[in-house]
């Protein structure tokens, strides 16, 4: 296959490749993209390396799929989502009721990506911005990921997190406990691990019974605000994502 004549300059060169791999939705090798676009390989080389820079494509094994930068593109980055139209206003009532920030996120190959975020109104508040992504490795948000993924998904995740060095077999060994603990209990806290001072709690979201979270919905306050509100803060989440889970699916 040659390149289209229609691509003219790195720009078009950049969406068209990524397009290419959104229409064969799954991972592919360089040989087959060349295939698939007609680029040289150099050129071919220099998009994925550009789309690698800003997150909208993942390299895993010599094999190049979309990153975690499409998934608020692909969702319209508001409410166009169907999760976030679904959980938008219960996250909306526990911001109001607790005072502090609270987000959906969801795991995207081996990170954490915010899908929605309702911030505190306090001057001293947590943020993530949505459409940003962290590895899925540390704090409460990738923990109850990891914990409600199906085991296979888990095992593949966990391993790229250690090839990439996220994580060494002490650190690996310690988390596979906390995932048993964390399914048992029903959700995850953190205080301090992704950032100093922030405390967090989140609770898996379920679109079927029975199956792998579609998403976590996550409350994060300064750690200073916690103390004696732990509990509710928990609750509250808790709450809130069986309540989503139950609205999702009645649909």
């Amino acid at each position: 296959m040659q390149e289209p004549a229609s691509i003219k300059g790195g720009a078009e060169r950049v969406l068209y490749v990524l397009a290419t791999l959104a229409r064969l939705e799954r991972p592919a090798a360089i040989g087959e993209l060349i295939e698939h676009t007609g680029l040289a390989q150099s050129t071919l080389y220099r998009q994925l390396s550009l789309l690698k820079r800003w997150g909208f494509v993942i390299d895993d094994q010599n094999e190049y799929s979309p990153g975690p930068m499409c998934v608020p593109l692909a969702c319209g980055f508001d409410q166009s989502s169907f999760l976030v139209r679904e959980s938008h206003d219960r996250l909306g009532e526990i911001a109001r009721a607790s005072g502090e920030s609270i987000g959906l996120l969801i795991a995207v190959k081996n990170q954490v990506v915010c899908l929605d975020m309702i911030e505190s109104t306090h001057p001293l508040r947590c943020s993530f911005a949505k459409g940003r992504s962290l590895p899925l490795a540390k704090g409460a948000s990738a923990k109850t990921l990891l914990a409600f993924m199906n085991a296979a998904r888990r095992t593949g995740v966990l391993e790229r997190l250690s090839a990439e060095r996220l994580l060494d077999e002490n650190q690996r060994t310690g988390l596979d406990r906390q995932l048993a603990e964390i399914r048992l209990q029903g959700y995850a806290t953190s205080d301090s691990e992704v950032d100093a001072g922030i405390w967090g709690v989140s609770a898996p979201v379920f679109q079927r019974p029975g199956g792998s979270a579609a998403a976590v919905i996550t409350l994060m306050a300064p750690s200073s605000r916690v103390d004696g509100r732990a509990q509710l803060f928990i609750d509250m989440t808790v709450r809130g994502a069986s309540h989503i889970s139950a609205r999702l699916q009645s649909l």
